[in-house]
């Protein structure tokens, strides 16, 4: 039989997504068991769907901890463990031309919100933390110390479009407003940028002419109920693999990228 891996799940809203993992983990589609459920907003739904099975849960206030860092008597600091510089070098999230006091606000308010998810998490000691419409992005502060080995990412989320293409908040709507005929979502590894981690799967549909912006969403939500239990169980059967991967893209400099390699069947990636 096989065993079961702990799987953790940080939610923002009503969390369908989270829905279809319960449900996956009790049918025995997903070999594993939800043992917590996280938030960065306390009055989130998705926390009453882990309630009605037991399961622990608790939030962060993200939301507090930014407006109380405007009011120059907050008494929120950053963890001493944490490096303003360091993190603001290895995040892949701004760019140069943004303000500097802008990142150094987001950095240090995300750094105490994310300390203080790291503490809750830890008695738990998942092998899996599934990010399930978590609409905050996770930097290098959360990421190095939840995911210690980089070459072995714990780390999943799923975005609503067929990355690379409309990456951000509103996939199904960029979706919609390019004209697309093929819409879709995608599982992959949280990296340091904004959806940017190495995919692990992918589920397209088609766009009819008479498909509006519902139906699109509607079509969307229904194909991602299906793809994440199946790539956390590709997970909890060790199939998965990240490799680096090496082009040459039009004879021009070398690029690398670590992509995901899955086995076949029920066997550990090589």
């Amino acid at each position: 039989m096989q065993q079961k891996i702990k799987i953790g799940a940080l939610v923002s809203g009503g969390g369908t997504n989270l829905q279809a993992i319960l449900d996956a983990c009790d049918s025995g589609r997903i070999d594993g068991e939800v043992v917590f459920v996280g938030s960065d907003r306390p009055e989130a739904k998705g926390l009453d769907r882990a309630r009605v099975q037991d399961i622990a849960t608790f939030s962060v206030d993200y939301g507090a901890i930014i407006r109380r860092h405007k009011d120059a008597a907050s008494s929120d600091t950053p963890p001493a463990d944490f490096d303003l510089d360091e993190v603001w070098q290895k995040q892949d999230l701004f760019g140069p031309d943004v303000d500097a006091k802008e990142v150094k606000a987001f950095l240090t308010t995300r750094a105490v919100a994310e300390h203080r998810l790291l503490e809750l998490m830890k008695p738990f000691g998942v092998d899996l933390l599934v990010l399930a419409g978590f609409m905050r992005n996770l930097t290098p502060y959360f990421i190095d110390r939840f995911n210690a080995d980089r070459n072995r990412p714990n780390i999943m989320n799923i975005h609503p479009a067929l990355l690379p293409s409309f990456p951000g908040v509103d996939g199904y709507g960029d979706t919609f407003r390019y004209g697309c005929k093929v819409g879709g979502c995608t599982v992959h590894f949280i990296d340091y940028g904004e959806d940017s981690g190495p995919i692990i799967g992918q589920r397209a549909f088609t766009i009819t002419e008479s498909d509006d912006l519902d139906a699109i969403r509607r079509k969307g939500l229904e194909s991602e109920w299906v793809l994440y239990p199946e790539c956390i169980q590709m997970f909890a059967q060790g199939r998965i693999r990240v490799v680096t991967a090496t082009h040459t893209p039009c004879g021009k400099t070398i690029v690398q990228r670590k992509v995901v390699k899955i086995a076949q069947g029920d066997g550990p990636a090589s």
